[in-house]
């Protein structure tokens, strides 16, 4: 058996090609970690960011490439920070609309002073930590649409780390619970990662889901 024939599916290429493929992988991972152009650019738009691209990756391009960034980067630039603030706006709008939602289908949530919603599932005795200590876990982790972005449940396996280490939502939330318990925690952008959002699965601005059960505090 084959790289080729192992992720599920057939490889585009043949194993000396792949490679290469591999090659535009990476890039495309290292530039969309910095920006989410999936999200930014319209269809037609990626399209033209692909042709210039190859055009000045090849040296075929009729351009001269400082001249075409000197005149139309700021341009760019501008197009793009106007649409990622619409589309914080719009997914911070989603969150306040879930946490209200989630507030008034859940009696026994609460919301705290710093705007993170508290929902106790099941009690625990056990000790009760702080961000002096460390915690194992197990979470699930959705936006408000469902998605799943993080779940040590689905890998089947606790994870442990020190409370101080992680968002403010959790360090919040956590504290709140003691040993055998479990919660949800919903927590807004601000709690959690802010309008940078995280890689390509948190978007920018987005309120969190999680189902949290605290095993050990040391």
């Amino acid at each position: 058996m084959t790289a080729r024939h192992m992720a599920g599916g057939p490889m585009p290429y043949d194993d000396e090609k792949m490679p290469f493929y591999a090659l535009g992988v990476n890039l495309a991972k290292q530039m969309g970690g910095q920006t989410n152009f999936k999200t930014l650019l319209e269809e037609d738009e990626l399209d033209i960011v692909l042709e210039a691209f190859g055009e000045t990756l090849k040296g075929t391009s009729t351009q001269e490439a400082q001249v075409v960034l000197s005149t139309y980067g700021p341009a760019l630039n501008k197009i793009l920070q106007n649409r990622s603030e619409k589309i914080v706006d719009r997914v911070k709008a989603d969150g306040e609309k879930f946490i209200a939602n989630f507030l008034d289908c859940n009696e026994e949530a609460v919301k705290t002073d710093s705007g993170m919603v508290y929902y106790p599932m099941t009690e625990g005795e056990g000790k009760q930590p702080t961000v002096e200590n460390t915690v194992e876990v197990h979470y699930h982790g959705t936006l408000t649409d469902g998605t799943v972005f993080d779940s040590s449940v689905d890998r089947g396996q606790t994870i442990s780390f020190p409370l101080g280490a992680v968002i403010k939502g959790w360090q919040e939330g956590l504290a709140m619970m003691k040993e055998g318990g479990k919660a949800t925690l919903v927590i807004p952008s601000d709690l959690a990662y802010g309008d940078n959002g995280s890689g390509d699965v948190i978007p920018p601005g987005a309120t969190l889901k999680f189902e949290v059960e605290l095993f050990k505090v040391t």
